[in-house]
């Protein structure tokens, strides 16, 4: 892996999994990530991608490999299908995409940030 980022939805806090950091000390970093989500996230971590099949083999293999858990469990969830279900249009699930403010630039927090404010605009019952 050589990066990551997360945000948690509800306070907007973030998390970086700088690559220099994961190349000098993975463990370190992922010890870091596990307390983050201990501290930040009330009850159990739930792990939300726009691309879980890719974005959570990641971060899954990082947990089991350094620290021999996951805290997200066995599974994520996929903005495209939660987007898809709201507006009972599977053909639409990238739409959703549309509801972002921050730009999507590939760097890993920003990208979390711009999916996070699409999800609340959703919650919110905005539609793209």
């Amino acid at each position: 892996m050589r990066e990551f980022g997360a945000v948690h939805v509800s306070s907007g806090a973030t998390f970086h999994g700088a690559e220099e950091d994961l190349r000098r000390d993975p463990l370190k970093v992922m010890r870091a990530f596990s307390l983050w989500l201990e501290t930040t996230v009330k009850g159990a971590p739930v792990f939300v991608s726009d691309n879980p099949a890719y974005d959570w083999q990641w971060i899954n293999s990082y947990f089991w490999q350094h620290l021999g858990f996951n805290p997200f469990g066995h599974s994520a969830r996929r903005i495209g299908d939660y987007y898809a279900g709201l507006v009972g249009d599977w053909t639409a699930s990238s739409h959703w995409k549309r509801l972002r403010v921050t730009k999507h630039d590939h760097h890993p927090v920003h990208d979390a940030q711009g999916n996070a404010e699409a999800l609340l605009r959703m919650f919110k019952g905005e539609r793209a």
